[in-house]
């Protein structure tokens, strides 16, 4: 065994690198506003848990969670690690105007829900974020993109830009996210996976 392959074998984020999607979104100056608007939206604080004011609302959500649960559950076994995955996926598609199905269809496609995953173009873990991010909105330190509500943070404030951007075209917005604007490959990938998360939603 070559020493190159051994040091793959101990090694999970190279293995998670080789099998995420390369994200090659391009970094674009940003206008004054822009940017103080995504630095503000990056570093609000979250609840840690989904609070409702009405009882039918929390019962919706709660049947979400359960039927989103079931259908994770080939890919995260362990309970406690699908649900903090998907209150934060909810709670972070939810605050940046997001359609959470949607966003669980592209955490599929770029990463297959793997919270380490290294694109061969440096993109990061669960939405592969681009580090550059972390340096024009963030505090500078990308190691924190590995974190499970800061990259949903990040991803979400991203997309959410890109599609303000697009005026809405979620297609547009999705190719930009991707670097591949105008290529429908990817656009058309998450849409079809976004189907499969489209589960009763809260």
């Amino acid at each position: 065994m070559t020493l190159a392959r051994r040091a793959l074998l101990f090694c999970p984020l190279a293995l998670w690198a080789r099998s995420a999607r390369a994200g090659a979104q391009v970094e674009e100056p940003l206008a004054d506003a822009v940017r103080s608007a995504l630095v503000a939206a990056v570093a609000e604080a979250a609840p840690p848990r989904p609070r409702f004011d009405q009882m039918e609302e929390r019962l919706v959500y709660l049947r979400w969670l359960s039927a989103a649960s079931e259908k994770l559950k080939k890919r995260h076994t362990e309970h406690h690690t699908r649900v903090e995955f998907l209150e934060a996926a909810w709670y972070e598609s939810r605050r940046a105007g997001l359609e959470t199905a949607l966003v669980l269809g592209l955490i599929q496609v770029e990463s297959g829900f793997r919270k380490y995953a290294i694109s061969s173009a440096g993109a990061r873990g669960y939405m592969q974020v681009m580090p550059f991010w972390a340096r024009l909105i963030g505090n500078g330190d990308d190691r924190r993109l590995f974190h499970l509500q800061t990259n949903l943070r990040f991803g979400c404030t991203i997309l959410r830009h890109y599609l303000d951007r697009e005026r809405g075209d979620v297609f547009m917005a999705l190719g930009r996210y991707n670097g591949s604007r105008g290529k429908p490959e990817y656009p058309n990938a998450v849409l079809g996976a976004r189907r499969v998360w489209d589960v009763p939603a809260a």
